[in-house]
């Protein structure tokens, strides 16, 4: 018997997943929520192409714990790989059911039903039912377990399928920001001068003589103001923060290279280590480091909720990625049963990771219960700069032996990281920062690894080539001075950036061409498809000279080592900043769905990695994290922006891989290896910055 989805397993019920009304309204429900990918439309187009309906007869409701399955996380590219194949599974089986409803009705086989555009026609050939009219015929309280597998339609395809959520955007009705209820009041948060600090005092006298404030919310060291109005809560924040007291802790010295990793205790967490000895005698020995720094999500809208409070049951409006572990949060922090508390998606700004959003949930939830009134919390610029959880800091160490005729045949990979994994609902804990803040306080949880093969910090730690012997460990930490979390592809940004720059060294120590000496060591035929794809659609030159000031690197990876390939060139020019001339990659996420959405995707990826390989930086001083505007951050400009064009490769038959987070790695490698190319000058540490790289000419040996 085939397996069912995941997805669907967990969630049987087919009502969950698709309910019908007599007047023939589909309504198709998913876990999975948009945060800009186009994800919410490819899955209406796979339930429409199983159910036989236009995209336009569908109604689609994402992320709403009222009546939404549970997927959890909207993370990782899985939406279509696990979304998608448990709502194609889902919607055959209730066509199948009113296709046995229609031959019912129609007095014939149901080999004798053609099912067309929503309506089932008899042997006759006239006109028959749809599902409005069938809809009292068919009950979809079934558990779809006790169902058998039913027969795939396929040929879905959502190419030529307006967004979904465009409409909405385009007309300023589909932003968490500008939702309003009746009674709606605005709160604001005081936060605390640096993690660590407590409130010592405050007068809540003073706080709410403050013009425009109707409430003033204090528990522990969580401070927060209502007012009627977003100008008066701003311009009172503003006021109140002169207000308050808090002790001084003190953060260790932040640097280019995260030395204080140094005197963290970690726990070394074996990914692979295979026994025996080097595949070949080693002529060559090479080691190097690499790093990374604290990343922010950079949001350009800053995180906000809505909260109401009715009879005792919570509703928020959030842009979480995950609405019920969301509400399993909240419902512990207000000791609440789960079906107490309802999370409905709503869009907000793009951060793909665990930024503000969640936190912001419970601020919302918080100021609404002390005022006795819905409120819109919205943080700050400067709140979403120094309290999102940033991405994690890494520290990497490669080293690897060479045989006679070039070829790898010892790998050894350590990796350093706080938790790259804290999202509310991971672990016992309470992953919420105000949670921490509360008279009783309710602790985060411990740090964790994920599971491999995925990984976190140790995602993608393991190479795709042959490279002999390999050992391959992660060096979790504890919390480090900052909180950090989920941010687009996790370690693979890092990971990914280190062994292919390795890589590189490594074909130079041997005088190999950077490509081939890929392609020599690489074995899975859609590896080598997408390197030699991309290498076509940039021109790649094995013999250019480099070292003027103008360079091409290459860069590979297989998200997770079981998602999309990609492979990416970069093409730079470096004067007094390094300006990035354009970007070819090559793609290979199994069947497309999406055509335009995948690109998308890929596109918006490469433009993140290069804003973070050469510019992000999260810096902070003994009292607290440097960040309050864009003039401390600076993200890539539009100005900067280059080029970007990318090839798709299409494998007959190959299953659909997510494809969302898979350029970042690749994009960071070839961004490292251009630069070498331009200058022969090799910095390892990111950003790619001015400054490293004259740090970099200084400690160079002539």
């Amino acid at each position: 018997m085939t397996p069912l989805p995941d997805n669907l397993a967990q969630n049987p019920q087919l009502s969950a997943w698709v309910a019908v009304d007599p007047d023939g309204v589909l309504t198709v429900r998913t876990g999975k929520v948009e945060l800009g990918q186009g994800a919410v439309t490819a899955l209406a187009a796979i339930a429409g192409a199983e159910l036989d309906v236009p995209l336009a007869a569908l109604r689609v409701v994402a992320g709403d714990t009222s009546v939404a399955p549970n997927e959890g996380v909207t993370a990782g590219s899985l939406s279509i790989e696990h979304g998608g194949a448990a709502i194609r599974v889902a919607s055959a089986m209730v066509r199948t059911l009113f296709v046995e409803a229609a031959a019912a009705r129609l007095g014939c086989s149901t080999d004798e039903v053609t099912l067309s555009d929503g309506r089932f026609v008899g042997p006759g050939g006239n006109d028959g039912p749809g599902y409005g009219d069938l809809a009292v015929d068919v009950d979809l309280d079934r558990d779809a377990g006790t169902l058998p597998f039913p027969v795939l339609r396929g040929g879905f395809a959502a190419d030529d399928a307006p967004r979904l959520d465009l409409p909405a955007k385009l007309t300023g009705a589909a932003f968490v920001h500008d939702l309003t209820v009746p009674g709606l009041q605005h709160g604001r948060v005081l936060r605390p001068p640096a993690p660590g600090a407590v409130l010592l005092s405050v007068d809540q006298v003073e706080l709410a003589a403050l013009p425009g404030v109707t409430a003033v919310v204090v528990d522990g060291s969580f401070v927060g103001l209502v007012a009627p109005h977003e100008d008066d809560a701003d311009r009172a924040a503003i006021t109140a923060a002169r207000l308050l007291h808090w002790s001084s802790p003190v953060l260790p010295d932040s640097d280019d290279e995260n030395a204080w990793m140094e005197t963290v205790p970690a726990v070394a967490e074996v990914s692979v280590v295979d026994d025996g000895e080097p595949s070949g005698l080693i002529a060559i020995r090479h080691t190097a480091a690499y790093s990374r720094p604290f990343i922010a999500h950079a949001s350009i809208g800053p995180s906000a909720a809505l909260a109401e409070w009715r009879n005792g049951h919570l509703t928020v409006w959030s842009h979480t990625q995950g609405v019920y572990l969301l509400r399993n949060q909240l419902a512990r922090v207000f000791d609440l049963a789960p079906e107490a508390v309802a999370v409905r998606h709503a869009m907000g700004a793009g951060c793909y990771g665990h930024n503000g959003a969640d936190d912001v949930a419970l601020d919302a939830a918080l100021l609404a219960r002390g005022a006795g009134v819905p409120v819109l919390c919205r943080w700050s610029r400067a709140d979403e700069l120094r309290w999102s959880p940033f991405g994690s800091a890494m520290r990497i160490r490669l080293s690897a032996g060479l045989d006679d005729d070039g070829r790898i045949v010892e790998w050894r990979h350590d990796v350093w990281s706080p938790p790259h994994v804290a999202r509310p609902g991971f672990g016992p804990g309470v992953n919420l920062l105000a949670a921490g803040h509360l008279a009783a306080p309710q602790a985060p949880s411990p740090p964790s690894a994920a599971a491999g093969p995925a990984g976190a910090g140790d995602r993608n730690a393991v190479p795709l080539y042959g490279v002999g012997r390999r050992q391959v460990v992660h060096h979790l930490l504890p919390q480090g001075p900052l909180r950090s979390s989920a941010l687009r592809s996790l370690g693979a940004h890092g990971n990914v950036f280190a062994i292919e720059s390795f890589l590189d060294e490594l074909a130079e120590r041997t005088g190999a061409d950077p490509l081939s000496f890929r392609l020599a060591h690489c074995e899975d035929p859609r590896a080598r498809a997408v390197l030699t794809a991309v290498a076509d659609l940039a021109g790649w030159n094995a013999n250019a000279a480099g070292g003027n000031g103008t360079g091409r690197g290459v860069g590979f990876a297989r998200y997770k080592n079981m998602g999309a390939y990609c492979a990416v060139i970069a093409d730079i020019s470096v004067e007094e900043t390094i300006r990035v001339n354009a970007v070819f990659a090559a793609v290979d996420c199994g069947a497309v769905v999406h055509r335009d959405g995948l690109i998308n995707q890929v596109e918006g990826g490469i433009v993140q990695a290069i804003s973070w390989t050469l510019k992000e930086q999260v810096r902070w001083t003994r009292d607290g994290v440097s960040l309050w505007s864009w003039d401390d951050y600076p993200i890539l400009r539009f100005s900067e922006c280059p080029p970007i064009h990318v090839t798709v490769v299409e494998p007959a038959g190959a299953p659909p891989l997510g494809a969302g987070e898979c350029a970042a790695g690749p994009t960071a490698a070839a961004l490292g290896n251009a630069l070498a190319h331009a200058l022969r000058l090799r910095v390892r540490h990111m950003p790619l910055t001015p400054e490293r790289i004259r740090t970099a000419i200084e400690t160079t040996p002539e």
